[in-house]
Formats: C-alpha cells, sequence, structure tokens
C-alpha cells in the first residue's frame, strides 16, 4: 500500500478550532514582533493535550504525545545548528500535540529552504558547524534571512484545515 502524503483521517471540528487558534495567534505575534511568545506554545501545548484526551482519552494522550515528539524531533536538530528560534520549535511541538502526527506529514518549505538543508547536511558530512562556513543557516547572523516562522506554520495548519473541508 503506498503511503498518501494526506492521510485520509478527518480532524475533529475541535482539534481544527485549536490549531487554527494557536497558529494564527502565533503568527500575529512573530510577523509584529518577530518572536512567538511561550504562553502561546504553552497554552496550545495544554489545550491540545486536553483535548486529544477529551475526544479520545488514552488513545488522545499517545496521539498527543507523538505529535509532540515527532515535531521535537524535526524541529529541535534545527535549533540545536540555528537554523530556527526556539520558538518555532516551542510552536510545533504544541501544534503536533493538537494534530497528533498529522500535521507533520503536511510541513512544507520552499527551494531556499532545500539549498540550506543540502548545506547544512554538506557540512555535518565533513564535521563543521553549519552555521560557521554557510551564515545563511545561522539565524543570529546579521546578514541571515529571517522569516516569521510562525506565519509559515499557520498557513500550513490552515491548508490543512481546508484541505480536510474540501
Amino acid at each position: 500500500m503506498p503511503i498518501m502524503p494526506f492521510p485520509n483521517v478527518p480532524l475533529p471540528l475541535l482539534l481544527k478550532a485549536l490549531l487554527l487558534s494557536v497558529a494564527i495567534v502565533a503568527a500575529v505575534y512573530d510577523w509584529r514582533f518577530r518572536r512567538i511568545p511561550n504562553w502561546v506554545s504553552l497554552a496550545g501545548l495544554l489545550a491540545g493535550f486536553g483535548a486529544q484526551i477529551f475526544l479520545k482519552g488514552v488513545e488522545g494522550l499517545v496521539s498527543a504525545g507523538e505529535g509532540l515528539g515527532l515535531a521535537l524531533l524535526i524541529y529541535f536538530p534545527l535549533y540545536l545548528l540555528r537554523g530556527m528560534g526556539a520558538g518555532d520549535v516551542k510552536l510545533m511541538a504544541a501544534l503536533g500535540s493538537i494534530a497528533g502526527v498529522l500535521l507533520s506529514l503536511v510541513y512544507g518549505r520552499l527551494y531556499s529552504t532545500l539549498w540550506n538543508v543540502m548545506q547544512i547536511v554538506k557540512e555535518l558530512a565533513m564535521f563543521r558547524a553549519p552555521y560557521k562556513n554557510q551564515p545563511q543557516v545561522d539565524l543570529h547572523h546579521p546578514g541571515a534571512l529571517r522569516t516569521p516562522h510562525g506565519v509559515i506554520i499557520a498557513v500550513t495548519a490552515v491548508g490543512l484545515v481546508l484541505a480536510r473541508i474540501l
């Protein structure tokens, strides 16, 4: 059986509402202040676990934990490599707890990010810190292209919800 990029698993209305609420609030803060406050991520995390448990009991707890774990597995190394801010990692962990494992399957990036990932892999293969030879991958470098990642995450979350409606 082939792996489908969009699993045919409906996201309950409560989880859609939470996903959109947290993602949009984070996007507004990230766009305006270039940071995502901890209270947004914490509220999303608690709401995600609470809603998953409310809807599915122990199975919901497991799903929320898997989503959180998968988001951290993907995003935490990017933070360690200075390619992403801690707020983005915490936001994805919160959204992962809300959507379970679905959201992480849908997240996409642009060409420049793919290029940067290739550069990171190349540098790591040579046992070098990527941000030392590739300043554009260092989030803290003055010449680095900074984008409000929370906005990208919110757009993706909205796309996920709309894909389930159509």
